[in-house]
């Protein structure tokens, strides 16, 4: 992919509708960009693609770096080169569209990339466990997810801001996920405060979706549940 392009693999409402079964590889989502989220077969955990590694970040605090045959139900990246880096204090998690904002008030409608680094006074987070049961849907899984508030920590928050026309497809809105510097903890950002951070931010126009093939796929009864989207997603 070129710099500053979107790969995206499936789409957000086939996790809500339970699909995950199957997807493409670690080592091909590698190929496609150097930061990137997504989750894993069965929606158990979160995923950060950082400077090509793919860590998968458990539910009840666990982080382990993902193998390069495992499979990815869903997976956005981007080969991220920042068109600007800034060092701002986050009160909290609006702060980041403030300042991408700042950045480019004329991207309402596109897609934007960030990567931000630093220290953090608190961040909550959550990780999804995994289906309990053939196709259940995200939605419902994220009524037992684990959510845990880390405090005084440095790391990594990888994210993407997408258009409200792209709901289902995307997250529309922020979506970010966390990792901590020693990559011993994190998850989907839910809240974050107090945050001293260096962000780099790039504005996207063009992506690449890449739909699965799958019988389960092409069965699934999609439609863009716009509530469940935004409880399940904080």
């Amino acid at each position: 992919m070129a710099v500053n392009e979107i790969y995206q693999y499936s789409l957000v409402n086939a996790l809500m509708s339970g699909v995950s079964d199957s997807g493409i590889t670690v080592a091909q989502l590698i190929e496609k960009g150097n930061v990137g989220l997504g989750t894993f077969v069965k929606m158990r955990g979160e995923l950060v693609l950082l400077d090509g590694k793919v860590y998968q970040l458990q539910a009840e605090g666990n982080v382990r770096v993902a193998g390069p045959d495992e499979q990815l139900p869903y997976a956005v990246c981007t080969n991220f080169r920042g068109q600007d880096t800034v060092n701002v204090t986050l009160e909290d998690k609006d702060s980041v569209d403030a300042v991408l904002e700042k950045f480019n008030n004329h991207a309402s409608n596109l897609f934007m990339s960030y990567r931000i680094e630093g220290k953090f006074k608190k961040v909550k987070c959550r990780t999804v466990k995994g289906q309990e049961y053939e196709d259940q849907p995200l939605s419902e899984l994220g009524k037992s997810q684990f959510v845990a508030e880390y405090e005084n920590i440095e790391g990594t928050i990888v994210g993407f801001r997408t258009p409200e026309a792209w709901q289902g497809f995307f997250v529309a809105g922020e979506h970010m996920h966390f990792i901590s510097k020693d990559r011993s903890v994190g998850g989907h950002v839910l809240q974050l405060a107090d945050a001293d951070v260096s962000m780099g931010i790039a504005t996207i126009n063009n992506l690449h979706l890449e739909l699965p093939t799958s019988e389960k796929f092409n069965a699934a009864k999609m439609s863009t549940d716009d509530v469940g989207l935004k409880s399940v997603e904080g």
